[in-house]
């Protein structure tokens, strides 16, 4: 038997896709409170995404939608890890304010951003290893929020695309 690495490569994206949203679920939470949620996003809803962050380039004029809006059409699977939004209770005031009350519920707990932040590192060193192209892209996850692809009541979400090609799709990126 031969297997050419040509033609099961989206096979192998979505194995290290699956393996990710296990990192991202098993990475260490601030009080130890499950806030994560994870997905994988392939085919007709890369383009869904790329739509999305097209119009927010037509809305904002921000560059970067439009530049990443048509790069993650290179991607064989993205992957979406953000947190839902849900103070932790410890009163810290890491978020500006003095306690979890005071806080503004527009206003994210360090603790949810954190959460995000070792969530999204432990799915890319997976990526790493098993040497697939990723890059984390913020733009990628304002698309996300505006679509709900997480649901209601996630933000703070960042979306990595996978790319297993001789080149990596995502860096040398055209303005």
């Amino acid at each position: 038997m031969i297997i050419n690495e040509r033609e099961n490569r989206q096979d192998r994206i979505l194995n290290v896709a699956l393996a990710m949203l296990n990192a991202a679920r098993t990475a260490p939470k601030g009080r130890g409170l499950d806030f994560v949620e994870a997905c994988i996003v392939t085919g007709e809803d890369i383009n869904r995404l790329s739509d999305e962050m097209l119009r927010l380039f037509e809305q904002t004029g921000k560059p970067v939608f439009n530049r990443d809006g048509h790069n993650i059409l290179q991607a064989e699977a993205i992957v979406l890890v953000g947190v839902k939004k849900s103070p932790i209770g410890l009163n810290c005031g890491f978020c500006g304010f003095p306690t979890c009350a005071d806080k503004p519920k527009s206003a994210p707990c360090a603790f949810n951003a954190v959460d995000t932040g070792i969530a999204v590192g432990s799915a890319v060193s997976i990526a790493a290893d098993m040497r697939v192209d990723t890059r984390v892209m913020y733009s990628i996850g304002v698309a996300a929020m505006n679509l709900k692809l997480l649901g209601d009541n996630v933000d703070l979400v960042f979306g990595i695309p996978l790319s297993c090609s001789s080149k990596n799709p995502f860096f040398d990126r055209q303005p």
